[in-house]
């Protein structure tokens, strides 16, 4: 994806759309059992944003799954598990990867909560955490797939 090009994305139903613009910070597999039971499937898949390249053109979501500090929202018709913005990243927002039109484009270069990986849930991701990557790591991974997706 080129600077500035924009890709979509929809709920099932297509109620809510919205738009990301230029590539993702990085992208991303869990499997904790929460985003398992929140799919409805072995793990999540995810495309991490700055909030300046996001937006909602279409529908209003809500939150949904969890009502802390990171808060997960949906589509208010279908329920379909839109996007996060995490807590304590309010510059951010995590994409759920298959929402967008292209997804075949997000392959996720990092899996986290391997731990709580069902045994035959494989992913080709470059890194593989047991939990969550120490922040730390972050800048080093973000650097690392900046270099392998230009």
């Amino acid at each position: 994806m080129a600077e500035d090009e924009a890709v979509e994305g929809q709920c099932r139903c297509g109620q809510v759309r919205f738009r990301v613009k230029n590539k993702p910070v990085i992208t991303m597999a869990c499997h904790c059992t929460g985003c398992q039971r929140m799919t409805a499937s072995a793990f999540s898949l995810s495309a991490l944003y700055t909030s300046d390249a996001f937006e909602v053109v279409q529908g209003e979501p809500v939150v949904g799954g969890l009502h802390g500090a990171t808060r997960h929202f949906f589509c208010p018709h279908c329920m379909s598990w839109l996007f996060t913005r995490p807590e304590g990243l309010d510059d951010f927002v995590n994409v759920r990867a298959t929402m967008l039109d292209n997804v075949k484009d997000f392959t996720p270069f990092v899996e986290t909560c391997t731990s709580e990986a069902l045994p035959w849930a494989k992913t080709p991701a470059v890194h593989s955490f047991e939990k969550f990557p120490p922040m730390e790591r972050y800048p080093e991974l973000v650097e690392e797939f900046a270099r392998k997706t230009t």
